[in-house]
């Protein structure tokens, strides 16, 4: 399967690296398996957007969590994890929480709407997708193939 990390940088060698604020699926390194997502992501900010493509061979011998859509065990696992808890899982796969998204989410931690509230909120313009390596185990399933520098013509 072949995945895309954007970025302003070639990422021949991922990482993971633990920053200020934690991400959805708690710190680690991020892809997706959608070009277009990817691309409008590389396009944030200053610098030159930059798509880093990796072939990935899934290992069955390591921890995954997948959360195919979007349900309670999602929002939950995302809440905890944007709140600064760690897991010990090697990757995690699932629907990605946008800007606006984690708005919601952001809503929802602080008790500013019910859960209910944030389904009836929480609808994507489009599909989104994430998978997060946690683990060197897990990042030994990436393999780079190349990078390439893509304006996103949508902007």
């Amino acid at each position: 399967m072949v995945l895309y990390h954007a970025g302003k940088e070639i990422v021949e060698y991922p990482e993971i690296r633990k920053t200020r604020f934690t991400k959805d699926f708690s710190w680690g390194f991020y892809c997706t398996n959608k070009y277009e997502q990817a691309v409008r992501w590389a396009n944030r900010g200053e610098g030159s957007p930059v798509i880093n493509i990796y072939q990935y061979e899934p290992d069955n011998t390591l921890q995954k969590l997948t959360f195919p859509e979007m349900n309670d065990d999602w929002l939950d696992f995302i809440a905890k994890c944007r709140q600064g808890s760690i897991h010990n899982y090697d990757i995690v796969e699932g629907p990605m929480a946008d800007d606006t998204i984690w708005n919601y989410v952001n809503d929802f931690l602080y008790g500013n709407i019910t859960r209910e509230q944030f389904w009836g909120l929480a609808k994507f313009k489009y599909p989104t997708h994430q998978i997060s390596f946690h683990t060197l185990a897990g990042l030994n399933c990436l393999t780079f193939e190349r990078s390439e520098t893509i304006y996103d013509r949508n902007k």
